[in-house]
């Protein structure tokens, strides 16, 4: 049988203080056993084996992280990780939109 090799649906945001990072990553079918997640400051890849399937991605950060500080968890599917950026960055600028 052939696995199959795809990247995971991945979900990026910021918590309402632009703190941390929140990192959702679907990967069903795998056991937390199965999953290699690797964090650094500038990005970080995850490699996650089901029956069958093979999950394979690495992603950029546009703004760096503490890769030490990060918490992940693995519930029904879903590697939640949360990460705070190195240096908190300043709010933007809420442009006019005509």
């Amino acid at each position: 049988m052939t696995e199959k090799v795809i990247a995971p649906q991945v979900c990026l945001f910021s918590d309402e203080n632009l703190e941390t990072m929140n990192i959702q990553i679907e990967i069903p079918g795998v056991d937390k056993e199965n999953i290699n997640l690797h964090f650094y400051e500038d990005g970080f890849y995850v490699v996650a084996r089901g029956e069958g399937t093979k999950y394979m991605a690495s992603y950029s950060l546009i703004f760096p992280v503490e890769p030490e500080k990060a918490i992940a968890s693995y519930a029904n599917g879903l590697l939640t990780v949360n990460v705070p950026y190195k240096r908190p960055f300043q709010p933007g600028v809420k442009v006019k939109i005509d």
